[in-house]
């Protein structure tokens, strides 16, 4: 049954979660440094005042004990409390102030994704070899070449600092200023993502329209939009709704760059500055909420899928 596949893929989803985190605990622990001198600030290092804020911290704990503590924490849905970034403060309350604007971002670059890569990738593909085609074609390789970082500062510079028409840092107040300041990093994430879009929906299409479904759809008089709409993206829609999927993934994890370079207080940035001063509690909340966010979108590619295509929903129970 379909609950079973869904249960299935929630209890792989709960262990590759307790593998990531293990593996980026491992990873923190190796990395030089510690969070102490980001812990003293201006104070004086003495032997006192270090031992004190190890024995709270309990940073001279074995690595096992350190990683079954917080582990046993999370179990009570408690992430820990901040220890250099944000001294003391709730993990939970960190995330959650960081993550909507992150997630903003990411939603807002997959729209204009969609916009602008499914149409042209869909011309593309009709018009396959044409002017049109190698055009898009052409278009696609160099937006999937072009490094987002360097697209972001790029579009800064001329939209934002020589144009003035965009804020060139900072997030805005309300709905109209949020879309405002969201809208160069979006553009910056959205050119290469949609490059994808465009080859995928591309070769979907090409696929489909020689089949003889569509070839008889035509032979019936039926029109060409309703030929294209019904028969051909209808039946094209899968590989594409897949890597919608991956797209979204993409833009989560490409929003560390971007927003850097657009000074934005997300999720990206919290990473950063946590993974610079060792704060292991902050690193590993952010870690599993990405994480959390990325199988969240895998189940739910995979659930649309069931839904769009009878053959791959009987595999599934028959599978199950």
């Amino acid at each position: 049954m379909i609950a079973v596949f869904v249960l299935r893929r929630i209890g792989a989803g709960v262990v590759l979660l307790l593998t990531l985190s293990f593996l980026v605990f491992c990873l923190l622990s190796l990395s030089p440094g510690t969070p102490i001198q980001a812990l003293l600030g201006t104070r004086a290092a003495s032997p006192e005042l270090i031992d004190s804020l190890n024995a709270q911290y309990h940073l001279n704990d074995p690595f096992l004990v350190q990683y079954g503590r917080w582990l046993a924490d999370v179990a009570t849905l408690n992430l820990g409390e901040s220890i250099s970034v944000q001294s003391d403060t709730p993990v939970g309350q960190i995330l959650s102030e960081r993550v909507a604007l992150t997630a903003q971002l990411a939603c807002y670059a997959v729209l204009l994704v969609i916009v602008v890569g499914l149409p042209l990738g869909m011309a593309a593909g009709i018009r396959n070899g044409r002017r049109t085609d190698r055009a898009i074609s052409l278009g696609a390789t160099v937006a999937i070449s072009a490094p987002a970082f360097v697209l972001a500062i790029m579009l800064l510079y001329v939209f934002g600092v020589a144009l003035k028409w965009f804020p060139v840092y900072g997030i805005g107040t309300g709905f109209a200023e949020r879309v405002s300041h969201l809208t160069l990093p979006a553009i910056a994430l959205a050119t290469v993502l949609s490059a994808i879009l465009i080859r995928q929906t591309r070769a979907a299409m090409l696929n489909v329209v020689t089949q003889d479904y569509v070839a008889f759809a035509r032979l019936r008089g039926l029109s060409p939009t309703r030929v294209l709409l019904r028969y051909a993206l209808r039946n094209a829609a899968l590989p594409v709704v897949t890597s919608l999927g991956l797209i979204l993934v993409a833009a989560l994890s490409s929003t560390l760059f971007i927003e850097q370079v657009f000074s934005l207080p997300g999720l990206g940035t919290l990473l950063l500055g946590a993974v610079t001063n060792t704060d292991v509690p902050v690193v590993q909340g952010t870690v599993l909420v990405l994480g959390g966010a990325v199988i969240a979108i895998n189940l739910a590619v995979d659930l649309l899928t069931l839904a769009l295509d009878p053959r791959v929903r009987y595999s599934a129970r028959d599978g199950a």
